[in-house]
C-alpha cells in the first residue's frame, strides 16, 4: 500500500505542480506552431526535428465533436459524454465533458468550455493510490 496521501496524475501530459493549480502540458513546435499532447523530438505536422518546446495548454475551449456513451465497461456509470475539445491558443483534448445532461437538445458544438481537476472517479489502484484527472464542463 502507498504511504503517499497525494494523488498522481491520470495521465503524463496531466502537471500536479506542488503549491499550484494543476495544468496540461502540450509541445508545440516553434517552427510551425502545431500543438501536441505528449513529449516528442519530432513535429507531425511540418516533420521538423528538435524544433519541440514544452507549453501549458489553456483551461478554456469550445467543444468540437463528442458522443454520448451508453454502454460501457462494469462499474462505469453510463450515460456520458465522451467529448473532444479544441482548447483555446491551440492543442485538442479527448475527455469526459460533465455537469450537463447526455441530451443532444443541450449540447451543442462550438460551445465553450472550460476545464476542471478532480478525483477520477474515486477510483484507487491496487497500492492504494488515487489519481486526479481533467474533465470539461460547460463555461461559466
Amino acid at each position: 500500500m502507498s504511504e503517499s496521501s497525494a494523488p498522481l496524475p491520470v495521465v503524463d501530459w496531466l502537471k500536479l505542480p506542488e503549491g499550484d493549480d494543476p495544468y496540461m502540458e502540450g509541445h508545440k513546435c516553434t517552427e510551425c506552431g502545431a500543438i501536441f499532447l505528449g513529449e516528442r523530438d519530432n513535429c507531425s505536422s511540418c516533420g521538423s526535428r528538435g524544433m519541440m518546446a514544452a507549453t501549458k495548454l489553456s483551461n478554456t475551449g469550445k467543444l468540437y465533436a463528442y458522443s454520448i456513451v451508453h454502454r460501457s465497461f462494469p462499474g462505469i456509470e453510463v450515460p456520458y459524454v465522451s467529448a473532444i475539445v479544441d482548447l483555446d491558443g491551440g492543442g485538442t483534448v479527448k475527455g469526459n465533458l460533465i455537469n450537463i445532461d447526455p441530451d443532444p437538445e443541450k449540447i451543442q458544438f462550438d460551445m465553450p468550455v472550460e476545464v476542471v481537476y478532480k478525483d477520477a472517479l474515486g477510483r484507487k489502484d491496487r497500492d492504494g493510490n488515487s489519481y486526479i484527472s481533467y474533465f470539461f464542463q460547460p463555461a461559466a
